[in-house]
Parts: structure tokens; C-alpha cells; sequence
């Protein structure tokens, strides 16, 4: 199934109602972080911590969204990741078969639809794109948004919508992480993939599974250039709910 036509929900059981709320980026490109991690994976920790820092950065969603994917393929060496779906670790295969990363892997960073490996060189930020793509507007009220990307051409390009949440802790019993209480934020809790037309979106959210126990849940959303996973432009925001 191509993946801007795949919805993925966690459960179908908890719908929240969100109050009205408006979101919009910069002109500038609105760079978008991705992160493939892993509750199985010694690794992946600092890589969680590198990305939570975010939450104190002035750029957040005004010109940074973070994103973090929980992969499956860790499950059955010893701990299953609570956070972890295939769909996930689909996306992040679809990127190495994109050319967009050399493979998969954890921790892994996408920055902007490219691989990145700064991270690994110890660097604080990726570098910020001088882009403008245009405005990308997100109206939430309930379940239901409106998005338009307000660009030069009109393009049938998918929209994806990601509920993410923070301040999410485990206590890890098993695998490489053993006896370790983990830390995640802008964890994608549900996601959703939609077609629209003439950059224009509209539909219900992913619906949010009953026990998460999220706090300062967020929404991100972003364009992506056909199916190539590049984003063209991002924007999201913390919800009221």
C-alpha cells in the first residue's frame, strides 16, 4: 500500500475534542525533524535526549517540528516498544528505497527528507533552509481541519497530520535497556495521510488511543512532494484539548 494512502490509528477507542485552534508557518521552509528510535535500542536513548532539548528551543514550531517514529523491528529482541507500529518502520524503509537515507537504521535522523548525520558528529543543529515554499495554514476544531499551502503553483501533493505526544516515560524491564527509565517527546501517537486538491486539505483527524497518558499533546502536519517523503513545507503547534 503506498504510503500517502495509508492511515494508521493506534486505537479506535478515545476521540478527543480539541478546541479551535490556527496554525501557521514562516514563509521560510519550516524544517522537519524525523527520528527513528527504538526503546530496544541502546542507543537510541541520547538520541531521544538530543531531541527532547527541542522543547526549550526557541525555533520550536515556528521554524523546527521534531517528529519521533518508534520503529518495530527491535520488538522481539527482547522488549516490545509501546510506541512502535510497522507503519513506522515502512515510512523509514520507503525513505531508503527513496534514495533519501543510505538505510534503515537506530537511531536514524531525516532532516528536511535527507539524511542526517550530524547527530553523530556531535552538532547541535541541522542547518535551516533558506527555501520559501510558501504559507502552510491548519485549522483544528474536534476532529475535523482545513489546510491550505499558500504557494505559487497548485500541486496534488499529499498532506500528512501527526498527533504527537511529550513527557511520555517507561520503565524499561528487559532487552538492552534494561532497568533504565526512558524519556520520549514528539512521539507520533497517530498519523494519517490525505489527499486534496489545488494544495488545499480538509477531513477528520487520527483519532488518539485511550491510554497514552500524553501530556502537552502537539499536532504537526506537513506537505510532502508526491512520493518522494520530502516535506515542502511544515507547521504545528501544542493543542487545547
Amino acid at each position: 500500500m503506498p504510503l500517502r494512502q495509508l492511515g494508521f490509528l493506534l486505537l479506535l477507542c478515545n476521540s478527543l475534542a480539541f478546541a479551535e485552534q490556527h496554525f501557521a508557518s514562516q514563509p521560510q521552509q519550516t524544517q522537519l525533524i524525523e527520528l527513528y528510535t527504538s526503546e530496544g535500542c541502546h542507543s537510541c536513548p541520547p538520541a531521544d535526549r538530543w531531541l527532547s532539548r527541542l522543547l526549550n528551543d526557541t525555533r520550536l514550531w515556528t521554524s523546527v517540528v521534531p517528529v519521533a517514529f518508534h520503529v518495530d523491528y527491535w520488538d522481539d529482541l527482547g522488549w516490545p516498544d509501546r510506541f512502535a507500529h510497522p507503519a513506522f518502520t515502512h515510512r523509514q524503509r520507503l525513505h531508503a528505497n527513496r534514495g533519501n537515507i543510505r538505510q534503515p537504521g537506530t537511531p536514524g535522523f531525516v532532516v528536511d527528507g535527507e539524511e542526517w548525520r550530524g547527530f553523530f558528529r556531535r552538532l547541535r543543529k541541522p542547518e535551516q533552509s533558506n527555501e520559501e515554499p510558501g504559507v502552510l495554514t491548519l485549522t483544528v476544531k474536534d476532529q475535523q481541519f482545513t489546510a491550505q499551502l499558500k504557494a505559487p503553483a497548485n500541486d496534488d501533493n499529499p498532506l500528512v497530520i501527526a498527533l504527537l505526544g511529550s513527557n511520555l516515560k517507561t520503565q524499561v524491564k528487559a532487552g538492552e535497556n534494561r532497568g533504565e527509565l526512558l524519556r520520549h517527546d514528539f512521539v507520533v501517537l497517530a498519523i494519517k495521510y490525505y489527499l486534496g486538491e489545488n494544495n488545499q486539505w480538509q477531513g477528520k483527524l487520527p483519532r488518539l488511543a485511550a491510554d497514552v497518558g500524553a501530556e502537552n499533546l502537539a499536532i504537526a502536519a506537513w506537505v510532502e512532494q508526491g512520493d518522494s517523503l520530502k516535506p515542502i513545507q511544515a507547521v504545528g503547534g501544542l493543542l487545547n484539548n
